[in-house]
C-alpha cells in the first residue's frame, strides 16, 4: 500500500539489520524497500528507490554515516534520514544535524522509542532520543555560541586543524590528543574534505586566512 512508510536500513551488521527488518516487519505502517551495508551503497540505494525514511549507522564502510547523509539530503532532501548508532557524544550528534539528519537515536532505544522515531522522521518531523535531547538543552543553555568559522568541522576535526595550521605532523597531532595516528589520518582526511583543499598548505592557509592556528603560533 502506498501509505506505508518506505523505510532504507543502512547498517555494516547484518544481523542488527534482520532485527530492525523483523520489528518493521510486525506494523502496519511500514515497509523495508532496501538494505545497504555500506555509506556508497545507501546513498545509491537512496537515489534508486527514494525510501520515506532512512535508518542509518554512523560506523559505516566505505563512507561514513554523517557525509553519506550529507550527500543524500542533497540530492533528496524529501528524504528523512534517522540516525540510530552505538555513538552519542556531542561532535556525532551536531555534525549528523549539520549534516542533515532529522533524528538521531542510540541503539539502546527501545523498540517503541524506535518505530515512534521512524513515523516521525517519516510524517516529516524532528525527533531525538530521551539521552539526546537533553544533551541538546545543556549544550544550548550553556554559554552562547559564537559564530565559528567552518561550521561543518566537528570540535575534534577543528583541533586538528589548528594543530595542522601550527605546522604539527600527524605524529605530534596524535601525541597531543593522545589518538592513534589512523584516527588522525582520518581526521585530516575528513578536514580536506570539508574545506575543499587538496593538501595541508591549503589546509594552512584556509585556516589562518579564519584565523585559526594563529594565535598560539611561536611557540616553536
Amino acid at each position: 500500500m502506498s501509505d506505508k512508510i518506505r523505510i532504507l536500513l543502512a547498517d555494516d551488521h547484518p544481523l542488527f539489520r534482520d532485527g530492525l527488518k523483523a520489528l518493521l516487519g510486525s506494523v502496519a505502517d511500514a515497509e523495508v524497500v532496501g538494505e545497504a551495508a555500506t555509506g556508497v551503497q545507501v546513498v545509491e540505494l537512496v537515489l534508486e528507490l527514494q525510501p520515506d525514511v532512512v535508518v542509518m549507522d554512523l560506523h559505516m564502510p566505505e563512507l561514513n554515516g554523517i557525509e553519506a547523509t550529507r550527500r543524500i539530503v542533497e540530492a533528496s532532501p524529501h528524504v528523512g534520514v534517522l540516525v540510530l548508532t552505538m555513538v552519542e557524544d556531542d561532535d556525532a550528534v551536531f555534525a549528523a544535524m549539520r549534516a542533515g539528519a532529522r533524528g538521531y537515536l542510540v541503539k539502546g532505544s527501545s523498540q517503541a522509542e524506535i518505530l515512534s522515531a521512524i513515523r516521525a522522521v517519516g510524517a516529516g518531523e524532528a525527533v531525538f532520543g530521551p539521552a539526546i535531547a537533553r544533551r541538546l538543552i545543556e549544550y544550548f543553555s550553556s554559554a552562547s555560541v559564537s559564530p565559528q568559522a567552518f561550521p561543518e568541522l566537528t570540535h575534534r576535526e577543528r583541533e586538528v586543524l589548528e594543530l595542522i595550521a601550527q605546522g604539527q605532523s600527524n605524529t605530534a597531532i596524535a601525541r597531543e590528543l593522545t589518538i592513534s595516528q589512523k584516527t588522525v589520518r582520518n581526521h585530516v582526511s575528513n578536514v580536506f574534505t570539508k574545506l575543499q583543499v587538496v593538501d595541508r598548505a591549503q589546509a594552512i592557509v584556509k585556516a589562518r586566512e579564519a584565523g585559526i592556528g594563529v594565535e598560539r603560533r611561536g611557540s616553536g
